[in-house]
């Protein structure tokens, strides 16, 4: 087995060998230059709490500690805002030894700031799967800014695989950036490729959007479909400078334009953990050929999804807020984020969860 994070070709491989299981056959779409879209299946639970299962323990034990009803999605079924739901995934593993996993949210998922984690039998943390896990995967889905209309297949969460340790150090970094350039503008390496948060654009004083308190419900089949202005409010500023308010959500952007090359993907990651005031992620995987020219890109910037934790925080143009974390890829996949696949986000600034539609 090659070392590094498996792309595509590899992922098909593992579905013939039975290692990635599904109620449904896995489809083309499902597979990703560098990770597997997971399906939700047929049924929702509502539980009172989140949970791990523990070591030794089952999901469905303690499931029946937590659940307070269930709900059939195959003719949809409302995720409620500040509810958490456990939702059974059509696909489950048979992972080798040598093979671990790991999971996070889809783009559009982060940027509608559903709260996605995926936990297994055994599991003692979210969304990391132990090399020769065999069992079933589940999707805890907490809705915090709206409510979402589901169905069975809908992808939010995704799934990479790597064998052994891919990450880049930062001297290979460093050597990488100058071999071929990864960022615009100086690059900050420091466990990671650093970039920060743009409050002054080129253009006009628009520098993000804020989720609304009170809206309506997202059905997540539809493209484009509401109007961007019912759920959010428009950021503005000339002083480079914003407050962010506890408990609420942000759309922002960062002020580089990021490059992941063919033979790497990345994961964004907190820059400081000290830095405890916000959170700017949730949907972490970049894919390789993101902003890359080989795939019709020319740097991409990468999105914000921003949620401000106990006290009211200044957030300066310029600020540091988090990292991208380099990998190798175990070869080169087939296909290139933004080559010929519905990459949404290609080439992106700010940009709205794929559902809005601006004016």
């Amino acid at each position: 087995m090659t070392l590094g994070v498996q792309p595509d070709v590899a992922i098909r491989a593992m579905v013939q060998r039975g290692e990635i299981r599904a109620d449904l056959p896995v489809t083309a779409e499902q597979i990703q230059p560098a990770s597997l879209d997971l399906r939700l299946g047929a049924v929702a639970y509502r539980i009172r709490a989140s949970f791990l299962a523990g070591k030794g323990t089952r999901v469905e034990a303690k499931l029946a500690e937590f659940e307070m009803h269930r709900m059939d999605l195959s003719g949809g079924a409302v995720l409620e805002k500040g509810c958490v739901y456990l939702v059974p995934l059509m696909e489950s593993l048979a992972l080798p030894e040598g093979l671990t996993a790991v999971a996070n949210a889809k783009s559009s998922t982060g940027r509608l700031d559903l709260l996605t984690r995926v936990i297994t039998d055994g599991g003692t943390e979210f969304d990391r799967i132990p090399e020769g896990y065999t069992g079933p995967l589940y999707a805890e889905i907490c809705p915090r800014s709206f409510s979402v209309l589901v169905r069975p297949g809908m992808r939010l969460n995704q799934i990479r695989f790597r064998a052994g340790q891919a990450v880049l150090s930062d001297a290979e970094l460093k050597a990488l950036h100058a071999a071929e350039p990864l960022v615009s503008g100086e690059a900050v390496i420091d466990a990671g490729l650093g970039f920060s948060v743009d409050l002054q654009p080129a253009e006009g004083d628009l520098v993000g959007y804020r989720a609304k308190p009170h809206t309506g419900v997202i059905d997540l089949d539809r493209i484009a479909h509401y109007p961007a202005s019912d759920f959010w409010e428009e950021l503005r500023t000339r002083e480079g400078r914003i407050i962010l308010d506890p408990g609420a959500f942000y759309i922002l952007v960062s002020r580089e334009a990021v490059v992941i090359p063919p033979d790497f993907a990345a994961e964004m990651a907190p820059y400081l953990a000290m830095v405890g005031e916000f959170r700017v992620h949730y949907a972490g995987f970049f894919d390789p050929g993101f902003g890359h020219g080989a795939a019709g890109g020319a740097g991409s910037r990468g999105v914000l999804e921003v949620r401000c934790h106990e006290a009211p925080f200044a957030l300066e143009h310029g600020q540091v807020v988090g990292r991208l974390v380099y990998e190798r890829m175990a070869e080169r996949p087939e296909r290139l984020y933004g080559a010929g696949i519905a990459s949404n986000y290609q080439g992106q600034g700010l940009k709205l969860a794929k559902h809005f539609r601006m004016g």
